[in-house]
């Protein structure tokens, strides 16, 4: 019955992780002709998830663009459907490698001395196979969720940190973790380049461009730092109902996905805003599609925001923000960094939320307090500094693969080992283990 069970699984598995054979030829009749040089990439990037993710790795388009000048980037996709979106708009080359030995015969055909990753996804352990290379995890944004500190920092050769605020929030959470060998800072290069996306037209008028970007509602209780279900329409019902007021909604690419409540509340405050705007066609309330988060750090003068790295990249600008209180008690709220330093907006405020964000506007004291977390978190931001810390991060990583491989031949076998380790190989054959 287990070997039944087994067998049914695995047919199963083969189904749900098959990709959609459309899709397949789809990809294969775009790119069928394309030949890429080989032994020419030195910098693999590698994302594992589907097209919802794609956020995490837009943002890292300028500062690719600028590392593939000096050591050669390419992009490789585990999931069909985001090959086919990167395919129109990346900058970079993209390849689709389904299968393990797809990655390996990637890896064999070119000289990659390191390997980027922006997020978690398990898959990632799939690519750290390959030893002939470093590993780097760069994530996708700077924050105080519990996210940033998780185990599988560990598995890395080095992760690339934002600053002083990120190693103290490492060195205080992950155990045996040596934080100043296995770092690098390098701010946030992302800040240094102007915004991949058109703004859209906004009036030009006195109001006030209110940015409301409530984060994802989260996979786990763990993550549940959400507002848009707690806070969010009492919050818009308020400012749309001010004329000293425009909004700018941008809810997270991925709301709606594991919650019901998070998706209505979503759709209702799109509605809310559809309306908001037929009654007063001056009024300009946005409901923001568009593709990446930059523009809006210029666009608006005040910002709301959950636990995540909006908060931390909004610091940046300098201009006042809110930063909700997350309802679900799974969620750990910061102990330590600027979230905790200010007082959180609770759900049964929400309401109260033109009268705060005026006293946040007034407040010069809360502006100097966020000048001063804004370099705890960043380091040196004045313009072009954090692209230099990326690129001389990137060479250190390779210059000390390269010296190492330069005395180390990685593919040759352990001359201390047996070539032929009878005594072990016979003791398995002896034992009645169901395959």
């Amino acid at each position: 019955m287990a070997g039944k069970a087994k067998q049914i699984y695995w047919a199963v598995r083969r189904v749900l992780t098959q990709p959609p054979g459309a899709m397949v030829e789809q990809w294969e009749s775009q790119t069928g002709d394309r030949v890429l040089p080989e032994d020419h990439f030195e910098t693999l990037v590698y994302y594992a998830d589907g097209p919802v993710n794609l956020y995490q790795l837009r943002q890292w388009y300028e500062p690719l663009k600028a590392l593939d000048a000096e050591a050669p980037a390419v992009i490789v996709c585990r999931s069909v459907t985001a090959a086919l979106e990167l395919l129109d708009e990346s900058p970079l080359p993209v390849v689709y490698a389904s299968r393990v030995e797809d990655l390996e015969n990637l890896v064999d055909r070119q000289r990659f001395s390191m390997a980027l990753y922006v997020n978690q996804n398990t898959r990632n352990f799939q690519m750290m196979r390959s030893n002939t290379m470093l590993h780097v995890f760069i994530s996708h944004g700077e924050s105080d969720k519990s996210y940033m500190v998780s185990g599988q920092t560990k598995t890395y050769d080095y992760s690339f940190i934002a600053g002083e605020a990120a190693a103290d929030r490492l060195a205080a959470h992950l155990i045996n973790y040596d934080v100043a060998a296995k770092t690098i800072r390098i701010g946030r290069p992302q800040l240094d380049t102007p915004p991949a996306t058109t703004a859209p037209a906004l009036p030009e008028d006195d109001r006030t461009v209110v940015l409301y970007a409530p984060t994802t509602e989260g996979d786990r209780p763990s993550m549940r730092y959400s507002s848009l279900a707690s806070h969010g329409v009492a919050m818009m019902q308020a400012l749309l109902a001010s004329p000293r007021h425009r909004v700018i909604f941008r809810p997270h690419a991925r709301t709606g996905l594991f919650s019901e409540e998070h998706a209505a509340a979503r759709e209702q405050i799109d509605a809310m805003i559809a309306a908001a705007n037929i009654t007063d066609p001056s009024a300009g309330h946005l409901s923001d599609k568009t593709a990446t988060f930059d523009w809006q750090l210029q666009a608006a003068d005040v910002c709301i925001a959950d636990v995540s790295a909006v908060v931390i990249d909004w610091l940046t600008t300098g201009k006042p923000i809110v930063v909700t209180k997350p309802t679900n008690p799974a969620a750990p709220v910061p102990t330590e960094g600027f979230i905790a330093s200010i007082e959180l907006l609770s759900k049964k405020r929400a309401g109260d939320i033109v009268t705060i964000l005026d006293e946040a506007a007034t407040d010069e004291s809360q502006a100097e307090q966020r000048r001063t977390w804004t370099y705890y978190y960043f380091g040196d931001t004045t313009p072009g500094a954090a692209t230099r810390a990326w690129l001389d991060a990137c060479r250190r990583v390779r210059a000390e693969r390269d010296e190492w491989l330069g005395h180390h031949d990685v593919t040759a076998a352990d001359p201390n080992l047996p070539a032929e380790p009878h005594r072990i190989v016979n003791d398995i054959q002896e034992l009645d283990i169901e395959s």
